[in-house]
């Protein structure tokens, strides 16, 4: 049998993991009635495999948060035949190669042999500081300056120097003098440091205002550099280029995590259950998290840990042999499960004659058939699972994300989870109860106790999870492990996660121990109130069509724009996925939200229309420049000695240059803190100084220099907010 992490590359380039030895998870002991028409419609809800216990109370998972489903160990597919090994098997690809690279929305990092824009090399060398990068990040060149000028004057070394720099309410930047600790009034060190000062290409004055040194940057230096580089990093030699050629942005990526490698699992649906919008913010933040860190050179390994075995396959067969219709399957499959789903669980719940009873035992009787190997039951199951896995693929191509690996708890493999097991029996934190059940003690971490093994023998989800984490850094980018493993999951699992990680941590793994573990839980927050705008509780499908078709109605409103875009339905359907991505990610992603339909799709205000909305208009002052003035920018010839941005003067453009300067850093603090909201409040910033832009650099009418100069700067602002789009998974629109 081939090991799991020997995985095939399809022909769209997605990842499928091989069949290997299903641990399949298990409690005999719940009841599987819906008891409700309302908790129906919560486990019709995306059911992720992480789904916080404290939501949802379903026969998929258990009655207490941190303990989930059981896992009996099997070796029944060590004899199974090896076409069933990849997904898909025997049929065609359920996607293209050119639908999934539509999908794939990312910054990606300059080359590494990027010597920075042509102005750079005009400029005075600059002292050396680890983690800097003055040919990516323009303003390290000004703090470099300022460190270098604090280094020379005072005596201190220049890194102490770099790390004093920061930003205050006068100038551009400041020092706070008493941090050095030097000898001496606060206010004579900062006039010897000011009477050193000479005016140079990098900073135009100080001021001093003690304890403070109040540093103002060269205007000039700052605008052409920026831009220059904006620029190349964007249309230029600075730009890496795809397989056709074309310049993909990377201004604002940087090389700092050049040679490390990163898993981010998140999403993790369980199988045959349809997408629920309440839980789409583990997809969207873990696709961004991704993009983040690919943006920041990391190789990222994007992992769909799926639940794909259990008890319910046993329940769902059953109801297939009552309800099936290959047909809808094959049209259908997710909500076609679903619907057989939810009528075999309405028998099973019937208390009369003992009907519910007898589904339950058959559906017990066929699941022990999928764990003893039997071909006919697992040949049904794989079916499932292969129709699922096609229908979530085309769910996450319409929101721009795709996965490398596609998971699953049947992945797990046995030997790696008695290896666990045996090591935590052995364990002097792990003791058995009297009844019968093994127990982690973590009380001592203020963490409680957590059952690992139950008096049946049989392993819990916290097993499964140490199992999988201890094969995926043995096994994953080319048996090198990871050097982060991120889990992007509901703050409701909160303890869940630290249990997990302790207990890791006790066991001995290196990557797991407290000072440097690897491993990273993102949690968040809950959307509330998630609905259709006529209060019916839907799935995600239904959430974006709606927004689709609610933009739709507002393009056609202007026909003579409307009669200029390609595809209009597509068009909005990514305005549509933009109110509601930038919705969720607008504030910190551990607060709850109010799903908001109405704020949502309007196009005022700080919401995803109004984003795509400007970047559109960018798009069209720069395409009717060129077609009513004859204004052409440079793009990757380069040619940029055609644009005099000396003429750039204004305060404002000086104001929009800062902030696009800035971009780099925002990316870096987003790393630091993972929280999309930096970018979405970034984004906001810059089409609110755009707006306000509009009448003090007019383009039309302007003398000609001028004039490019200031769509240049324009343009710059376009590239900037296209790559912020781009961060958050979204498709940058040039007509709406």
């Amino acid at each position: 049998m081939r090991d799991r992490t020997d995985s095939t590359l399809s022909s769209s380039g997605v990842r499928h993991e091989p069949w290997a030895h299903p641990l399949a998870p298990t409690n005999s002991s719940h009841s599987t009635s819906l008891r409700t028409g309302a908790l129906i419609g919560i486990i019709s809800a995306f059911a992720l495999r992480r789904l916080p216990a404290a939501i949802v109370r379903s026969p998929l998972l258990s009655t207490r948060p941190g303990v989930l489903r059981a896992a009996p160990i099997r070796s029944h597919l060590d004899s199974l035949p090896p076409t069933r090994q990849h997904y898909p098997s025997a049929s065609p690809p359920p996607f293209s190669t050119s639908a999934m690279s539509s999908a794939d929305i990312a910054l990606v990092p300059s080359p590494a042999s990027f010597n920075g824009a042509p102005f750079l090399s005009e400029l005075p060398q600059l002292p050396s500081v680890p983690g800097v990068d003055t040919k990516r990040a323009p303003l390290d060149n000004f703090r470099l300056a300022i460190a270098k000028h604090v280094s020379e004057s005072l005596g201190v070394d220049v890194n102490a120097a770099f790390a004093a720099v920061g930003t205050g309410k006068i100038g551009d930047y400041t020092v706070a003098v008493p941090r050095f600790k030097l000898p001496g009034k606060p206010i004579e060190i900062c006039e010897k440091a000011a009477a050193a000062f000479q005016p140079n290409e990098f900073l135009s004055k100080v001021e001093v205002k003690a304890p403070f040194l109040h540093y103002f940057l060269n205007d000039k230096t700052l605008i052409k550099l920026t831009l220059q580089t904006v620029h190349v990093m964007t249309h230029g030699f600075g730009a890496p280029r795809d397989d056709a050629g074309n310049a993909q942005p990377s201004y604002g990526t940087n090389r700092d995590g050049e040679g490390k490698n990163i898993i981010v699992e998140f999403s993790s649906p369980n199988i045959a259950k349809p997408f629920h919008a309440g839980h789409l913010r583990s997809t969207i933040i873990g696709a961004f998290l991704s993009n983040l860190y690919k943006a920041n050179a990391w190789n990222v390994s994007k992992y769909n840990y799926l639940g794909d075995w259990g008890k319910q396959f046993g329940l769902l067969a059953v109801g297939w042999k009552l309800f099936g219709d290959e047909q809808r399957l094959q049209d259908d499959a997710v909500n076609t499960l679903f619907d057989v789903y939810v009528r075999v669980n309405q028998l099973a719940s019937v208390e009369e004659d003992g009907k519910g009873e007898k589904i339950h035992e058959e559906a017990r009787r066929y699941f022990k058939g999928m764990e003893d190997g039997d071909a006919e039951c697992l040949a049904l199951w794989q079916k499932f699972r292969d129709l699922s896995i096609k229908k979530y693929i085309e769910v996450y191509e319409r929101l721009n994300i795709h996965f490398d690996v596609y998971s699953g708890e049947s992945q797990v493999k046995k030997e790696n989870l008695e290896k666990s097991l045996e090591q935590l029996r052995k364990a002097d934190f792990v003791s058995k109860e009297d009844n019968g059940a093994t127990l982690a003690d973590l009380t001592k971490y203020k963490l409680e106790k957590c059952v690992i093994e139950r008096r049946d023998g049989t392993p819990l989800y916290i097993t499964r999870d140490i199992a999988e984490a201890a094969q995926r850094f043995d096994n994953s980018f080319n048996g090198n492990g990871f050097d982060k493993m991120i889990y992007v999951v509901a703050s409701q699992q909160d303890l869940h996660l630290a249990q997990f990680f302790k207990v890791l941590e006790l066991m001995g793994y290196p990557w797991a121990q407290k000072e440097t573990s690897r491993l990273l839980h993102i949690n968040f927050g809950m959307i509330l109130g998630m609905s259709t705008r006529k209060g019916t509780v839907v799935f995600l499908d239904n959430i974006l069509d709606e927004t689709r078709d609610k933009m739709h109605e507002v393009m056609r409103a202007n026909e003579a724009k409307y009669a200029q875009i390609e595809d209009p339905m597509r068009t909005a359907d990514i305005v549509g996925m933009t109110a509601v991505k930038i919705q969720d990610m607008s504030s910190k992603r551990i607060n709850n939200y109010n799903f908001d339909w109405s704020r949502m799709l309007s196009f005022e205000g700080d919401t995803g229309p109004y984003l795509q909305y400007n970047h559109v208009r960018l798009c069209s002052v720069e395409r009717k420049a060129k077609e009513s003035d004859g204004l052409e920018l440079p793009t990757a010839d380069l040619d940029l000695a055609s644009i005099n941005l000396e003429l750039i003067s204004e305060p404002k453009a000086r104001d929009l240059v800062m902030l696009i300067a800035q971009w780099p850093d925002t990316v870096r603090a987003a790393m630091k803190d993972h929280q999309p909201s930096t970018i979405v409040t970034y984004a906001f910033r810059l089409t609110h100084l755009i707006s306000s832009c509009w009448e003090f650099l007019l383009v039309k009418g302007q003398e000609r220099d001028l004039a490019l100069a200031r769509l240049f700067v324009f343009r710059c602002c376009k590239d900037v907010l296209g790559s912020a789009l781009r961060l958050l998974t979204i498709t940058p629109l040039e007509r709406m």
